[in-house]
């Protein structure tokens, strides 16, 4: 993944940068547990919150942080950014992945995942269970601590608070309808719509991963968020289509390759394959996927897979990427500021026919 930020900064390499990105890291995650350790006072309890952030938090490919710098180093137009510029770019990123590690800890149950990033998930690990669920909670309370300590006193200090806050709003309240619409999509399948998954995608995908980074960036680099609604749109349709690739990936991706094992039909989800099945699908072919979709009975998946081949998804989900990256460089090159059609192309293109 090519970055502009602490790379770039520092004048190094990949490894150099991701070395003072966890750097960073160490010292976020040193401060919230010196925290725990006046609160707590037991050994093995903080002991216990180091090796969960760590296993939570770490393990991705720091995305978010890299999605911060790289956006504030454009928008700053310097070819050095200084330490303490460096530093708070990277905190803000850390933080939208602690944010994330508090979502997925909780989704991986809800879910009842049993791998995510290669391994397992974090509530099937020995000893943890339901723990977990403390865990995540855990998780999101150090944001605003980590927030408050870095960043209270600057003239953004309530606009980030505030962006956090919707950030969380906004995935709690497309878990709720992913659950609910799921529940009800195990007794009818035609509850599933484009316009509910997208809602769907947005909420629990687009907002945090793709919009929150750049709004970061924004507000360290002095801008007002007001003026960037046409950014924000951009970034949740990349969103989207990143959500997409997701359902794509989780049937006829490699579990070797992507690190995670699909269970969307299974689990009975609004994904984006089921609804263009749905849709594409005649009423013979809807009655297979009436009659399997939503079984764990590896049999019946393997039923839903090959509809969805019948169905030449696969085709369809290629035409889809086709068109959303036309219309995508479309909209970017629409935008007045160059700086901001630079980080818009940056994120489409990291993203843009991936793999895993």
């Amino acid at each position: 993944m090519a970055t502009a930020g602490v790379a770039d900064a520092k004048g190094t390499g990949g490894t150099d940068k991701m070395a003072a990105l966890k750097e960073i890291y160490n010292k976020l995650k040193a401060e919230v547990l010196e925290d725990h350790a006046v609160e707590i006072t037991n050994e093995s309890a903080v002991q216990w919150i180091d090796r969960m952030v760590d296993y939570n938090v770490l393990g991705g490919k720091c995305n978010r942080v890299l999605f911060v710098i790289d956006s504030y180093n454009i928008l700053k137009g310097a070819d050095v950014l200084s330490q303490e510029e460096i530093f708070l770019a990277c905190t803000l990123g850390w933080c939208i992945e602690w944010l994330h590690a508090y979502f997925i800890v909780l989704d991986d149950i809800m879910d009842n995942s049993q791998t995510r990033r290669g391994r397992p998930c974090w509530f099937t690990v020995p000893q943890v269970g339901l723990i977990a669920i403390n865990d995540a909670i855990i998780l999101r309370n150090h944001v605003p601590r980590i927030l408050r300590h870095h960043f209270k006193g600057k003239p953004y200090y309530i606009d980030i608070i505030d962006l956090f806050n919707e950030a969380e709003f906004k995935v709690v309240s497309g878990e709720l309808l992913d659950l609910i619409i799921t529940h009800e999509g195990r007794k009818d399948l035609t509850r599933y719509n484009e316009t509910i998954y997208r809602h769907i995608a947005e909420y629990k995908c687009a907002y945090h991963s793709f919009y929150i980074p750049v709004a970061c960036a924004l507000l360290l680099a002095g801008e007002n968020l007001g003026k960037f609604g046409d950014v924000k749109n951009i970034l949740i349709e990349i969103g989207i289509y990143f959500q997409i690739q997701d359902d794509y990936l989780d049937c006829f991706g490699d579990p070797e390759f992507t690190g995670k094992i699909g269970t969307d039909i299974e689990e009975s989800k609004c994904s984006w394959l089921v609804v263009q099945a749905l849709e594409h699908s005649d009423e013979n072919q809807k009655s297979i996927l009436f009659e399997n979709y939503g079984k764990s009975d590896p049999a019946c998946v393997a039923k839903v897979k090959d509809l969805y081949k019948e169905l030449n998804l696969e085709l369809v989900y290629r035409e889809y990427e086709r068109e959303i990256y036309i219309k995508l460089i479309a909209d970017i090159e629409a935008q007045p500021n160059k700086a901001v059609q630079a980080i818009l192309k940056s994120f489409l293109h990291k993203i843009y026919k991936r793999q895993k």
